[in-house]
């Protein structure tokens, strides 16, 4: 049997966590072979209640979990760890602005990614879906600069879902006939989800998507919005956040890191934009169509880009500057 892989995941204790947790425990994001030591890492309140989620991975009797260390000490959570799923953040709360939640959430990942520095393997792949997670994520990475930039990523797939699911629902096809999708920038109201370089595969036959969906109106207006919106959509019927979504795009994101993406295939991730051929600032984490191997990604470069997309691309990525530079203020106090 292989040797075990550590993976924490932080905000253990949460929803999106407990949607997760049993996933990853059962092979289904580092495969079916690959035993699992599962470190999960919240706040000291938050310890009685992850004694309960211990409990009941013991109780699911898996045969990939070798073991399970709950805690809230960073040096204990990011020792020699092989994956990190950064899910815990301080979330808004009603009355907060967007800078109050910046300064809480910048704190939260300076530490973190100090002690990544400190504790974790160079080799560490991590992931931030806390948000806002393209800040949070660049905090995490210029906190942690033994380990090279790349091992960095921030989830964008759960909006790459979203938009595919809307595309093949409006084609009546199932949601695998829809591919190369991109989500373009923030994971927010900015976000700019793009299908003129997605195929659809209708009946045997891939259709530009376009030519597929066959609505032009509704590609630029309501598509768009659908997605842009869509997580608060979901709190608004729901009363809670997204998280069975959440929970399935992030294994989706850390699969495709492990096992690559299919060949002729890309998706969306939030990464580092040095070295970018889409004019997007260098020095932030922006959503990017993606290609993996061998654990390493690469930006699929030079797609042609309408002045449509011009103009969306470019919005996001402002509002990601402005993020990025009021985040870098609250660094350097």
């Amino acid at each position: 049997m292989a040797k075990p892989i550590r993976v924490v995941v932080t905000g253990a204790a949460g929803q999106i966590a407990y949607s997760l947790l049993y996933s990853i425990a059962k092979g289904d994001v580092f495969g079916k072979d690959q035993p699992i030591i599962l470190v999960l890492l919240d706040i000291p309140p938050m310890l009685p209640v992850l004694d309960g989620v211990v409990m009941e991975l013991q109780d699911c009797a898996l045969p990939l979990l070798m073991e399970v260390i709950p805690t809230d000490k960073v040096e204990v959570g990011f020792k020699d760890i092989d994956a990190a799923i950064l899910v815990g953040s301080m979330p808004r709360k009603e009355g907060m602005e967007r800078k109050d939640l910046l300064k809480a959430n910048v704190a939260i990942f300076k530490t973190q990614g100090a002690a990544l520095d400190k504790f974790a393997k160079k080799t560490v792949k991590v992931v931030v879906v806390g948000n806002p997670a393209n800040t949070n994520c660049l905090i995490a990475s210029k906190s942690a600069p033994s380990i090279p930039k790349e091992n960095f990523s921030c989830l964008t797939r759960l909006d790459h879902n979203r938009a595919s699911s809307q595309v093949a629902m409006r084609c009546g096809v199932s949601a695998d006939k829809v591919k190369n999708v991109i989500i373009w920038g923030n994971h927010s109201s900015t976000q700019y989800p793009d299908v003129h370089h997605a195929k659809v595969d209708v009946n045997g036959s891939e259709k530009a998507a376009y030519d597929a969906v066959k609505d032009e109106a509704w590609l630029r207006g309501d598509f768009i919005s659908t997605v842009q919106l869509r997580g608060a959509a979901v709190i608004k019927a729901r009363k809670l956040s997204s998280a069975m979504s959440a929970a399935k795009a992030i294994c989706d994101h850390v699969r495709d890191i492990w096992f690559g993406t299919k060949e002729g295939e890309f998706i969306s991730m939030g990464v580092y934009a040095a070295g970018n051929s889409y004019g997007i600032p260098e020095d932030l984490i922006y959503s990017f169509p993606i290609e993996i191997k061998n654990k390493t990604w690469k930006m699929v470069g030079g797609l042609p880009i309408n002045d449509f997309s011009r103009a969306k691309m470019d919005a996001t990525a402002a509002e990601l500057v402005e993020e990025r530079d009021t985040a870098m203020d609250f660094l350097s106090q």
